[in-house]
C-alpha cells in the first residue's frame, strides 16, 4: 500500500462519519462531462484569417507557443487531456473549421468540420459548437441578429441555421450529444432611444434560426446573455431579461457565463432558478475580475458555489459544463490543466457532503447543527480524496503535473516561434 493509500483510507473513515462513502464521490464525479474550449490553445484567433478577433474578445499577453493551426490545437488539447482524470468533449467555435476547404460563415456544412470529428473518434472525446457570430466584416456597426439592415441579419440567420446542422452531425458521428451555444456581441456605446425594435428583431431572427427541429439527442440548443462589452456598453439587445424569458417561452437551454453579469452577481445563485423553468442548462465556468475578462478558473469560493448549486439537487443532471477563459499570459495548458482540475476538485468537494442529512436538518429547523458540520466540511481533506481519484485514473499528481507542462513547452511550444 502506498503512503497516498494509507492518507486515503484514514480519510474515508473521517468521512465515513457523517456518512459519506468517498468512492460513490468519486464514481459520480467519474460521470461527468466537462467541455475544454480550443480556443484557449490560440488566444481565439480561429482558422478564418490570422487576426485576433473583435466584438468585445480580448485576448491579453503574447506567452510563447500559441498554436497556429488544428493540427497544433489538438497537439495542445491532447497534452492537457493526458494530466486530466475524466469524461470530456471539446468545444469548438465555427471559426475553427478543419476541413477539405475554408469558407464563409454562412456556407460552413458538416463537411468543413469533418477534420474535428475524426480526431474526436480517435481521441475519444464528444464536440460541442457555437456559431461565430463576432469578428467578422458582416457584423455591421456592432450588430448581427438585432441589425436594422436585414441583410445582416440573414447572413447571420443563415450562419447560425448551418452551425445547428454541424451540431447535430458531430452528435450522431460520436454518439454523444452536442451542446450548441448562441451568443452574439449585438450592442451601442451609447444610449439608445429605441431599445424594443432591437430586441424584436432579435427574437425574430432566433425564431427563423430554430425553427426547425433537431433532435435533443443530437443537439441541444443554449442561449447566452451578456449585460455589456467593450464598445457596447450602454446597452445589450440580449440582455439576461431577454434570454431567460426567451429559452423559457421556447423551452431551449439557458447559458449561464461566470463573466456576464454585474460584478455583484453571481451565477451560482441563478442556477436554481433556472432549473425550475428550462430544460437544459449551459454553465460558461470562468472568472471575471471586474467584468467580462475571462481569467483561468481558479479554486475559489465562487467556483464551490457553482459546484454545490449544480450538486446539492442534482441539478447536475440537466445540465451541461463547459469552460469558457483565454489567458495568453502565462502557459496555455497550464490553463487547461489548473482551470480542469480547480472545477472537478470543486465537484468533487460538493460531492462530499451529506446533503440529505442536511437538508433534513435546514426542514427541520434545526440550524445549529446545520452550521456546525457545513464548518466542519471546510476543512476535511477532500484534496486526498481527489489526489487518490488521479493515482487510480493514472494521472499526474501535484508537481508532477507541472514537470510535465515543462517538457512540453520545452520540447514542442518553444519550437513554434
Amino acid at each position: 500500500m502506498t503512503d497516498l493509500e494509507k492518507k486515503y483510507a484514514l480519510v474515508k473513515e473521517e468521512y465515513a462519519k457523517l456518512g459519506i462513502n468517498t468512492d460513490e464521490a468519486i464514481e459520480n464525479l467519474k460521470k461527468v462531462r466537462i467541455s475544454l474550449h480550443c480556443w484557449q490553445a490560440d488566444d481565439v484567433v480561429g482558422f478564418l484569417s490570422s487576426d485576433a478577433v473583435s466584438g468585445g474578445i480580448q485576448t491579453t499577453g503574447n506567452y510563447p507557443g500559441r498554436a497556429r493551426n488544428a493540427a497544433e490545437v489538438k497537439a495542445d488539447l491532447e497534452e492537457a487531456l493526458s494530466l486530466l482524470p475524466g469524461k470530456y468533449s471539446i468545444n469548438i467555435h465555427a471559426i475553427y473549421q478543419d476541413g477539405d476547404e475554408i469558407v464563409e460563415l454562412d456556407k460552413i456544412e458538416p463537411k468543413h468540420f469533418s477534420g474535428w470529428v475524426d480526431w474526436a473518434k480517435k481521441v475519444g472525446v464528444g464536440l460541442d459548437f457555437n456559431p461565430t457570430c463576432f469578428g467578422r466584416p458582416q457584423v455591421n456597426g456592432g450588430f448581427t441578429l438585432s441589425s436594422p439592415d436585414k441583410a445582416t441579419r440573414d447572413f447571420w440567420i443563415e450562419h447560425c441555421k448551418r452551425s445547428r446542422k454541424v451540431a447535430e452531425y458531430f452528435g450522431k458521428e460520436l454518439g454523444i450529444t452536442c451542446c450548441t451555444n448562441f451568443w452574439v456581441p449585438d450592442g451601442m456605446k451609447d444610449i439608445p432611444y429605441d431599445r424594443l425594435a432591437y430586441r424584436a428583431r432579435l427574437k425574430d431572427s432566433y425564431d427563423q434560426i430554430f425553427e426547425e427541429k433537431i433532435d435533443p439527442k443530437y443537439n441541444i440548443d443554449c442561449v447566452e446573455s451578456k449585460v455589456f462589452g467593450i464598445g457596447v456598453e450602454s446597452f445589450t439587445p440580449g440582455s439576461n431579461e431577454f434570454y431567460f424569458g426567451y429559452a423559457t417561452a421556447n423551452q431551449i437551454g439557458i447559458t449561464l457565463d461566470a463573466g456576464h453579469f454585474h460584478p455583484t452577481e453571481m451565477i451560482s445563485d441563478k442556477i436554481s432558478s433556472a432549473a425550475l423553468y428550462c430544460p437544459h442548462i449551459l454553465l460558461h465556468v470562468s472568472r471575471p475580475v471586474r467584468w467580462d475578462s475571462d481569467h483561468v478558473v481558479i479554486f475559489d469560493d465562487e467556483l464551490n458555489e457553482i459546484a454545490r448549486s449544480l450538486v446539492r439537487n442534482n441539478i447536475i443532471e440537466k445540465t451541461s459544463i463547459g469552460l469558457d477563459y483565454f489567458d495568453a499570459s502565462i502557459n496555455r495548458i497550464s490553463c487547461y490543466v489548473v482551470g480542469v482540475k480547480s472545477t472537478l476538485k470543486a465537484l468533487l468537494r460538493a460531492y462530499l457532503e451529506p446533503f440529505d442529512m442536511l437538508k433534513k436538518l435546514e426542514s427541520e429547523g434545526n440550524y445549529t447543527d446545520r452550521m456546525f458540520i457545513t464548518e466542519r466540511l471546510k476543512t476535511m481533506d477532500f484534496g486526498t480524496v481527489f489526489d487518490y481519484y488521479c493515482m487510480k485514473e493514472g494521472k499526474k499528481i501535484g508537481l508532477d503535473a507541472l514537470d510535465e507542462i515543462h517538457r512540453y513547452e520545452k520540447e514542442v511550444l518553444s519550437k513554434r516561434g
